[in-house]
Order: structure tokens, then sequence, then C-alpha cells
């Protein structure tokens, strides 16, 4: 017997696109029981901010062959067969190699991914115009055991009067889970290592502020009780859920844009999903329209970084999958290097 399948009408730039979807009555998130088609139908309400968020740019699609519950993997490569509109740009990663990755210019391309079994988009910091230099910094503020999505609104304002004093304007979304992703365009003059330094002189003058509830140490056993600032996911390669992107999570919830007012009102991040995010783009409209009008610079962030570098404080460790980086701390736990050192 054939396999149930769809045509999907996507409204885009060069006039309707017919994009096929098999099976889509398949129910991705058990749950709230959302499906394929109706996953395929989220992403045509949002696709305009959606890709003004995360288009033009190299993205990892992360695939789920059945639900959130189940197997997934990530693709970059852009399959065979792929069709004319799904774009693709070459991209160097940390390890050296080189291989072309999914972008995604136009709606179709996102019901296409959907079409693909897509459930999460990754979208790199850089555009597919030049995919070397950021045209954002990232900061992730991640809640540790024992705190929580209010522990880390409660320090964002603190991120935000850093960023400004460095000439930043700081826009924010909901991770889609506990955490908050703080992001400020920037000019794409520094390649992602300068931007990932920039990130860490950030973090450690919101730690100074606020050393009781922020932290940059990297091993787990350090952190406490703390909101992390994530440093490395500013590197290359390294991403977040994109604005707008669904998470696999059992409610649906989807990484969504806020306002300032927004989260010291309170908000709630369980209360965007998929199934909520269109009712509210269309009565509220999009917190990040414009969002790359007035780009800043990282200029004062790189010499707070040397100011740092000249008291001492050297650079922070990588994920353990790159290659051993100039400066790098060893890659030791602490409590193992202690054993060792006994």
């Amino acid at each position: 017997m054939a396999s149930e399948r769809i045509t999907v009408t996507v409204p885009g730039p060069d006039g309707d696109r017919e994009v096929g979807l098999s099976s889509p009555n398949r129910v991705i998130w058990p749950e709230p029981g959302i499906t394929k088609h109706e996953l395929a139908e989220y992403v045509v309400a949002v696709a305009d901010p959606f890709l003004s968020a995360n288009g033009h740019r190299p993205v990892s699609l992360e695939r789920f062959p059945d639900t959130v519950d189940g197997e997934r993997f990530f693709s970059k490569n852009p399959p065979r067969g792929a069709p004319g509109y799904v774009g693709q740009v070459m991209c160097t990663y940390n390890s050296g190699r080189r291989h072309p990755q999914v972008v995604l210019d136009e709606p179709a391309a996102i019901v296409w991914a959907v079409q693909m079994n897509t459930v999460v988009f990754h979208p790199w910091a850089s555009l597919a115009a030049d995919v070397d230099n950021p045209v954002e910094l990232r900061i992730d503020l991640d809640p540790q055991p024992g705190t929580d999505f209010a522990d880390a609104a409660a320090v964002a304002p603190a991120l935000r009067e850093v960023l400004a004093e460095a000439g930043l304007t700081a826009f924010l979304k909901t991770s889609g889970n506990r955490g908050i992703h703080v992001f400020c365009p920037i000019e794409p003059t520094h390649e992602f290592l300068d931007v990932r330094h920039a990130v860490i002189a950030a973090g450690r003058e919101l730690e100074r502020r606020l050393p009781d509830r922020v932290t940059m140490n990297w091993w787990k056993e350090e952190r406490g009780e703390r909101i992390f600032v994530d440093f490395n996911q500013a590197n290359r390669d390294r991403t977040m859920a994109g604005a707008y992107s669904p998470r696999a999570l059992p409610a649906a919830t989807v990484a969504t844009p806020i306002t300032w007012d927004e989260l010291a009102a309170g908000v709630d991040p369980a209360a965007f999903t998929v199934r909520t995010v269109p009712e509210r783009l269309a009565s509220v409209g999009d917190p990040w329209a414009g969002i790359q009008d007035a780009p800043g610079r990282i200029d004062t962030l790189l010499e707070w970084w040397r100011r740092d570098l000249d008291a001492g404080l050297g650079e922070l460790p990588f994920p353990p999958e790159f290659p051993k980086m100039p400066g790098e701390p060893p890659r030791v736990q602490p409590s193992r290097a202690r054993k060792i050192g006994d």
C-alpha cells in the first residue's frame, strides 16, 4: 500500500511552490498530539520572521524519523535529490574539514526540511555570504541544577547593561526550555575566535558583578547553583535552536523572541508552543523585526579581553571535539587533576 502523501502549497518570493509531505498524520509530539502536517503549517505561518532570523546562513537540521521521544540525528550536508530552491554553502570546520551545508532561503525550503523530518533548526551565527565572520554575538544563559528560567531572567538585565557599556544592543529569546539566549547584532568584521573572546569578556564582567548568581566555570562540578554563561556556544559550528524553531520537548515549545518588558513582567517560556506562537506573531508582531538594522562592533569587548589577559586571566577550555587550541588550559576536570597530582 502506498504511504499517505499530501501536497502543501507554500507562497514564496518566486510564487507558490508545491511541496510534497509524506506521512502527514504521523504524530511528532505525542503529548499534545501534534502531527507532521501541523508542523508544516506552523513553519509556513512563521516563515517570514523565521527566515529573517535563520535564513541565508548555514543551518544544521535535527531530524526525528519517529517522535521527539525517539531516535534523532543531525544533518548538515544537502541530501542527494534536494530541490533546487534548497541552498547550500561550503563551510570549513574546526577540524579543517570542508563540506557544503544546507541554507534555507525561502519558505518552501523550510517545509522541505519538515518533510525530511526536521524538528529543530540550528543556524550558524554567520551568513552564507561570509561564513567565517559572525553577524551575531550570542550568549547562552544556562540554568544549572537548582536554578531555573526565573534565575536566568533575573541576571539577563545585568548582562544587557554590560553589553550596552560595550556599545552593543541586546535582543533576547527563550531557549524553548529553561534558558535564555541573548543576541547582539554585530558587523561581520571578526572571525569566530574573536567573537568567542568577546563573549568571554562579557561573561567575566557579568560574573564579577554577580559572583553569587553567575559562573563562567566550564566544569560542571565547579558551577554550583548559578547561571552558567556558556561561552563555547560562540565557537564555529556550535549552534543554538534558532528563533521560532520548535524544540524536541514534550510540550512542543518554541525558542521565541521576547521583549525586555515581557521578561520583566514574568513571561512564561512554556506558553510559547507550535500551537500558540503563530497567534502571538499575529497579535504582537516579531520582537526581532529589524534586529540587523544597526549592528554594533565588538572592539570594546576585545579591549576587555586583552585587559583580562594582562591581568592573568587566560584562554578557557574548548569543547572536547575541538582540536587543542593555543593557550588553552588542560582539558581535565579539576577533581580528576587533583587526584592525578596527589
